[in-house]
């Protein structure tokens, strides 16, 4: 076994994804299943394809072109543009998210160079302040987008609890609905993707009794950690355990609570503060800040993560004793789970495989036939 280590338990991601088609489209609900956290993994790609959510969304085009060379059918929608990557975008995403219109020119050249069509959902600022065009230049923005080539407006969307933590209630949501009718009436189009946000419009969703125009999310979080965001809840039926990580015990020692000597910046240019509780159990972990946000790792019950070096992690495990080359599993909140997936120190091991046969990282479309478990060590 490797240290550290990601355990994926592909079994409960296909549950998860099963069951979040099934609530969101009860309703009238597509979802985009975003893929950023997991570094667009192919095998967890696939998973999400074979249960019905044969639409992914990704923010690097790197990722979507993965998915793609190791043979997933599905299509995809790029969740932020760049300039310089105009070109990949018309080629491999069907639809990409906007909001400036001189991005939106640029693609309007690229899809007109390959002949081709390219779909955009307009992005519309609803106070989260990330991206977005303002409301009151949004006819403006949009007869200029109907005149370009190779350019169809196919929605509107917006973007909440990301940036500026604003909630997507009902009243951010008729406004969109509003703003979607508008648009429809004043230029004689039809925007059949109205895309509300993602993992944290749950509790609107399911409080609502009317969902307006609204018939799209973006949702990642949910699916891959069972979870609304706004408060990190679990949502019923769905399961929270799908990924843990593990790491090696490399000292156990009792020792002061309270660092001893003349103190100054630590090693990230922070003054860290302590609390004097006496001597304690402390175990010292091979991860660190170099692998994963050791703040988003959810420690075992009655184990306190006390911080973090680059290569580090120190544990305080209170009556729990260890011994070097035990191993401690953490769960992941988002932050560390986005981390730990990208992350190239962090080895990645497939449990429940067989049943779902998922494609290879590095086998460009190989799949398993029987094996229940897989590692792919990143070196």
């Amino acid at each position: 076994m490797s240290s550290p280590e990601i355990v994926i338990d592909l079994e409960k991601i296909a549950s998860n994804a099963h069951v979040v088609k099934a609530l969101f489209g009860s309703r009238g609900i597509n979802i985009f299943a975003v893929t950023k956290a997991v570094g667009g993994d192919p095998s967890l790609a696939n998973i999400l394809v074979n249960n019905g959510l044969n639409f992914l969304a990704d923010s690097r085009i790197a990722n979507i072109k993965r998915v793609l060379d190791a043979g997933v059918r599905a299509k995809f929608l790029l969740l932020r543009t760049l300039a310089s990557e105009v070109d990949s975008v018309v080629k491999y995403a069907e639809i990409s998210l906007n909001s400036d219109i001189a991005i939106i020119r640029l693609l309007s050249k690229a899809a007109e160079k390959e002949n081709l069509i390219h779909k955009i959902i307009l992005m519309i600022e609803m106070g989260d302040l990330r991206e977005g065009v303002m409301p009151i230049d949004l006819n403006g923005v949009v007869r200029k987008i109907l005149r370009l080539p190779n350019i169809k407006l196919v929605g509107i969307g917006t973007n909440l609890a990301c940036f500026g933590g604003i909630k997507p209630n009902a009243r951010k949501m008729r406004a969109l609905s509003s703003l979607a009718v508008d648009l429809e009436k004043r230029f004689n189009i039809s925007l059949p993707i109205i895309s509300g946000g993602n993992s944290a419009n749950y509790h609107w969703f399911s409080k609502s009794e009317i969902l307006g125009r609204i018939n799209n999310f973006r949702l990642g979080e949910s699916i891959f950690l069972g979870r609304e965001t706004l408060e990190r809840i679990a949502i019923p039926d769905l399961h929270t355990d799908a990924f843990s990580l593990s790491a090696e015990v490399i000292e156990t020692s009792l020792k002061p609570s309270l660092p001893f000597g003349e103190s100054g910046l630590d090693a990230f240019g922070n003054k860290p503060v302590f609390e004097d509780i006496g001597q304690i159990q402390r175990a010292i972990l091979a991860i660190g800040k170099l692998d994963v946000q050791t703040d988003q790792l959810i420690p075992p019950e009655n184990m306190v993560i006390l911080g973090a070096s680059s290569d580090h992690l120190i544990m305080n495990t209170q009556d729990k004793v260890l011994k070097v080359g035990d191993r401690v599993s953490f769960g992941l909140n988002y932050g560390a789970l986005l981390s730990a997936m990208c992350s190239q120190t962090i080895s990645k091991k497939y449990i429940n495989a067989n049943k779902y046969r998922p494609i290879l990282q590095n086998g460009g479309g190989k799949r398993l036939e029987s094996q229940e478990t897989f590692s792919i060590h990143q070196d």
